[in-house]
């Protein structure tokens, strides 16, 4: 099997560690190359948190200073081995950044950033007051890294160290993307609403992605600690948070790679210009920072997604080697018996304040029935779907799905039920192609996470569920769409891909939100096959479109809604002859 570009850079990355380390470099460059390492590892982090997730977080260098402030100190005063203060200082790291993220996590938009803000202060001026840290003077005198009584803790040894530690997390950090739990975790950026609706706890691996990179800076604070043989509060501040987020988005937040070239460049570029700026000005200060500032605007607006994002482009993409034709088909559900009641929607009712959204609506759906829910635009339809899959909360009423109550469910305990869905509007993940788009649909029907993930313990799992994946884009032809950058696919074909991802979840019941929407006339003759398929196949369709040739086509039942009432409900041969519907929808006769 071919290697992908960024796995056969890290293995040349690594085979080329060794070899930098005899060549004859002056001391300065391999001093500048560990620096570089240790800020890569901790914008590493970043890459996953914020480029990867979507979330900012300016205390990143907390999280370094908790590393390296707990190996000085166990080292100093308690003569702990520095190999096993490593540990502990990720243990007492994990918990802190537990703590902070079940609390910080549930803000949203600015509030998030700011959360992370006073915790970087926080720390840096508790680390600033204790008289066991030193105080702003620090820890001094921390021991060098040994093994026996071989020094490894300065020069080209620590080198050798620093940069496999870091290619080995880069080397976790992308097989977690390209896993289960990575689709899912790319799928938070996007909105929580679609990562929910795939059975996706978004606040869960939240909290997982901002532990994971708090370990990453609290082992890059553990290598500073031990390489600069001191600890002081200044290195650990929100300066310092922020210069780690400048290096990742400069480089390229998205990238793994973007966290390499942001750390080289920030740091040399801060070097050069502290000699270079007072020179030419003429006098000494923090000019390099005005530098930066204006760096990082020019990047923001000309190079938003980064430096990397150049080389990216320039990269080839690869087809992903298909190699799940032998996998083993994943386990599908239980499903009802032809006829068996599905879903039971009784009276409900959401208010928003004053106003009445959806009054008092009730119908049925049975195995083996596709039921159209049909009215004019702001009649309630897609509000009456987000009540039934948990979206939006039922101001009163309930919803039943075969025979449990599963009304005040969030959306993802109600998909992990076996309730699918599409979107009015197409939510996706534009830079995953259409195949793993699709697998994410299918993330219920999995079990290994992010640990197994990193470890490549997973790959059997991952072609049964890519196995799927193509199975169901097949089913609604788009076999030839594989390997497609999603975000490439005209209207038409992204909203099959989105009937298919919902199909991968194996669902008893399908909701499908305008799906015939942006579709040409064969596109949709080719989408009431696939339904009549399905529902030939036993599976329940509660379907809401404004294309009325396809629903006549494919409806066994409608319901029709006026203003968030219930106008009438019947076959679609009664519903063409009610004057009701003619003069509220369809139109009346002339």
């Amino acid at each position: 099997m071919a290697l992908k570009p960024q796995s056969l850079g890290l293995l040349v990355l690594a085979a080329a560690v060794p070899l930098v380390a005899v060549l004859p470099l002056p001391d300065f460059w391999i001093t500048q190359l560990n620096y570089i390492g240790m800020y890569a590892m901790t914008a590493l982090g970043l890459v996953l948190l914020t480029g990867v997730g979507g979330l900012t977080s300016f205390g990143q260098a907390a999280f370094v200073g908790i590393g390296a402030y707990t190996t000085a100190w166990l080292t100093l005063n308690l003569g702990v081995s520095p190999w096993i203060t490593l540990f502990i200082g990720m243990v007492l790291t994990a918990a802190s950044a537990l703590v902070v993220g079940v609390i910080t996590l549930r803000m949203s938009g600015h509030y998030l950033p700011l959360a992370t803000i006073a915790w970087g202060l926080s720390l840096y001026y508790l680390m600033g007051n204790l008289d066991a840290l030193g105080k702003y003077d620090g820890l001094l005198g921390i021991q060098s890294l040994s093994i026996g009584n071989f020094d490894i803790g300065q020069g080209r040894a620590f080198f050798v160290l620093t940069w496999f530690i870091l290619l080995a997390f880069a080397a976790a950090l992308l097989h977690l993307l390209d896993s289960r739990a990575g689709r899912a975790i790319r799928a938070i950026k996007s909105g929580p609403q679609m990562a929910e609706a795939m059975g996706i706890s978004t606040f869960r691996y939240k909290v997982t992605i901002f532990v994971l990179a708090a370990l990453s800076a609290s082992v890059a604070g553990w290598l500073l600690a031990h390489f600069q043989r001191t600890v002081n509060p200044s290195a650990f501040g929100l300066k310092m948070g922020i210069e780690y987020l400048f290096m990742s988005v400069v480089g390229g937040v998205n990238y793994v790679w973007g966290a390499f070239v942001g750390a080289g460049l920030i740091k040399l570029m801060d070097d050069q210009l502290q000699v270079l700026l007072p020179r030419l000005i003429g006098t000494s200060g923090s000019y390099e920072v005005i530098v930066f500032g204006v760096m990082l605007v020019l990047v923001l607006k000309y190079l938003p997604d980064g430096l990397w994002s150049m080389v990216e482009k320039k990269l080839p993409r690869r087809p992903r080697a298909v190699d799940w034709q032998q996998a083993a088909p994943l386990p599908e559900r239980n499903k009802p018996a032809l006829g068996e009641l599905v879903l039971d929607v009784d009276r409900i009712r959401k208010q928003f304040g004053g106003l009445t959204a959806v009054n008092d609506i009730s119908f049925q759906i049975r195995a083996g029935q596709i039921v159209g829910l049909i009215g004019p635009n702001g009649a309630g339809k897609s509000t009456t779907f987000n009540l039934i899959t948990g979206v939006l909360s039922l101001t009163s009423g309930t919803v039943s799905y075969r025979g449990r109550r599963v009304s005040g469910l969030p959306a993802r305990a109600i998909a992990r039920e076996g309730v699918s869905r599409t979107f009015q509007h197409v939510k996706m993940i534009p830079d995953m192609t259409v195949l793993e788009n699709v697998a994410l649909g299918a993330h219920t029907r999995g079990h290994k996470g992010v640990a197994a993930a990193m470890i490549r313990t997973n790959s059997d799992e991952e072609r049964r569920l890519f196995r799927e994946a193509q199975r169901q884009l097949e089913r609604i032809g788009m076999g030839e769409y594989l390997h497609e950058q999603a975000g490439n696919l005209a209207m038409g074909p992204q909203r099959l891909m989105e009937i298919a991802r919902a199909l991968c979840a194996d669902p008893a019941l399908l909701l499908l939100d305008e799906p015939a929407a942006g579709l040409r006339h064969k596109e949709k003759q080719a989408l009431a096959g696939v339904l009549r398929q399905l529902r030939d196949e036993g599976m329940s369709i509660l379907l809401v479109e404004h294309d009325m040739d396809l629903v006549m086509q494919v409806c066994d039942h409608l319901v029709v809604m006026e203003f968030g009432t219930l106008l009438t409900q019947g076959t679609p041969e009664q519903i063409q002859q009610d004057p009701k519907v003619r003069a509220a929808y369809l139109g009346t006769e002339h």
